[in-house]
């Protein structure tokens, strides 16, 4: 080889290890369960992952406690890499319930890059859940 395809080469191992450190860097870790959030997370989590489901849920509450088995299945085995589920006590945290206007629970709403995509209101079946967040892959 002469020098200028040694240059080449080196030049090319030194952009290719700057791209997979940069890769490594933006990769998002994807929780196998629910992460817990308040009024002080919230938005950090919001803008963390490409694709969020909000709980916004009550400890007295049947239909989320009916709600709450199902969503962490899907995390852990339906869309486990794809999605992250974070959960929010609307008692303990009344801000973030009004801001997003969390009148009813559960309230599940879809973030996609940061953007509301859908709102999900009230004890649904897991494939309807399932269906409402499989338009966002």
């Amino acid at each position: 080889m002469d020098e200028v395809e040694l240059i080449k080469k080196k030049k090319l191992e030194e952009m290719l290890k700057r791209t997979s450190k940069s890769e490594q860097e933006n990769r998002v870790e994807y929780p196998d369960s629910p992460v817990y959030v308040n009024d002080s997370t919230l938005e950090e989590t919001v803008r963390k992952y490409p694709l969020l489901l909000v709980d916004f849920y009550a400890d007295w509450c049947a239909p989320c406690k009916m709600v709450a088995p199902v969503l962490e299945e899907i995390v852990r085995r339906d869309l486990h890499g794809k999605l992250v589920v974070a959960k929010i006590n609307v008692d303990e945290n009344s801000k973030s319930a009004m801001k997003y206007q969390a009148m009813s629970i559960p309230t599940m709403i879809i973030f996609k890059n940061g953007q509301i995509v859908e709102r999900i209101v009230g004890a649904l079946p897991k494939s309807a859940i399932l269906s409402k967040i499989r338009r966002y892959l």
